[in-house]
């Protein structure tokens, strides 16, 4: 039980110096455990200038996801005016060898109005 006492009372007194010498060197000589502050003043620049780069590459990439946007658009409209067109000359000329009349206010060719009949047959009723 001694011994466990002066291990203790050993401790202690180690815990106590090395408390003191921290305390002494943060008081006394602080440069020699705290960071060297001339170094952090460049890193800080370094660090703006890639939030500036960054940024400036986030506002390209919206730019350039707007100017996208806008091809899409018409890139889809140019295909449901195409869609559209076709479908509405196969539908408004589905014999080739008629002409196309024009119109006489604008002179543009303006395509014949073909209308199909719809005929219905009935149906016989069923003999039982």
């Amino acid at each position: 039980m001694r011994n466990v006492a002066n291990l203790t009372e050993v401790l202690d007194n180690w815990r106590f110096d090395i408390i003191n010498q921290i305390k002494g060197l943060l008081q006394n000589d602080h440069q020699s455990l705290l960071p060297d502050y001339a170094r952090i003043q460049p890193l800080s620049e370094a660090l703006d200038d890639l939030f500036k780069e960054f940024n400036a590459l986030k506002t390209r990439l919206g730019d350039l996801t707007d100017k996208f946007t806008a091809i899409e658009t018409f890139i889809d409209e140019v295909k449901t005016s195409h869609a559209t067109s076709s479908s509405a000359n196969a539908n408004a000329n589905p014999n080739p060898n008629t002409s196309a009349s024009t119109n006489p206010n604008t002179g543009a060719a303006v395509a014949p109005v073909v209308r199909q009949r719809r005929v219905m047959r009935k149906k016989a009723p069923a003999s039982s």
